[in-house]
């Protein structure tokens, strides 16, 4: 006996079309709308401080989208040329000595510049590891995004009983901006072989965006004069 062929109504059939479409263009018109609120932003913020004489929109009378964002990125490339010279580091150390002086500013100021520094230098080794911690309870883990190990006096105060601690950041779901810093035992910390921005993929899509993986020995070690934890891979 042979079965027979299951028979999908039209409107099962325009369901699914419909969302094959929004699985199509919701990504794509949403990143639209982002790039162009973004440019609209940097506009809103940079036109209003350029001359007219050197605003296209005085001489052509419509407004360009993302002139001011471009005149922003070429400002702030040039001042990063400047800054990179004797002159131009004088420049900058003598304005950061004014703000130095300042009792919140300071404090403020000091706390970005390491955060950029930390979060744009070329070379940084930050959060290059994801891992799984045991949290809130046992049995139940939490992505994180792995730091470096503990040092100075938290590891002084924390490897009193020999265990190693590795500082870890745990982002909330969907937002990834906000979290928690933990120190945690390095044996309770398991070592996962996606990258960063899948593991941010992952959280952003509340865990419906798993990353292909292959099977692989893992293992965590510790290489370099800041201690990293990496993640090392078995051929």
């Amino acid at each position: 006996m042979t079965e027979k062929p299951e028979i999908i109504s039209f409107a099962a059939r325009l369901r699914t079309n419909f969302l094959t479409g929004m699985i199509i263009c919701a990504p794509l018109a949403i990143t639209i709308w982002l790039t162009f609120a973004f440019i609209d932003w940097a506009d809103s913020w940079v036109t209003p401080y350029i001359p007219e004489r050197y605003n296209p929109a005085y001489y052509f009378n419509i407004t360009i989208p993302g002139m001011g964002l471009l005149i922003a990125v070429i400002c702030i490339t040039i001042i990063g040329f400047l800054g990179r010279n004797l002159v131009g580091r004088s420049v900058v150390n003598f304005g950061e000595s004014l703000l130095n002086r300042m009792p919140l500013v300071r404090t403020l100021h000091k706390s970005l510049k390491q955060i950029f520094e930390t979060a744009l230098k070329e070379k940084s080794n930050s959060y290059k590891t994801v891992g799984l911690i045991e949290f809130p309870s046992p049995g139940m883990w939490a992505l994180v995004f792995v730091a470096t190990e503990a040092t100075g006096e938290i590891a002084a105060k924390l490897n009193a009983n020999g265990e190693e601690m590795v500082a870890v950041f745990m982002p909330p779901t969907p937002v990834p901006t906000a979290g928690f810093l933990m120190f945690v035992p390095k044996s309770k910390l398991k070592i996962l072989d996606m990258t960063p921005e899948e593991g941010a993929k992952l959280l952003i899509s509340g865990g419906l965006v798993m990353p292909d993986w292959k099977a692989v020995d893992s293992a965590m070690t510790v290489t370099g004069s800041n201690s990293k934890v990496t993640n090392k891979k078995a051929s």
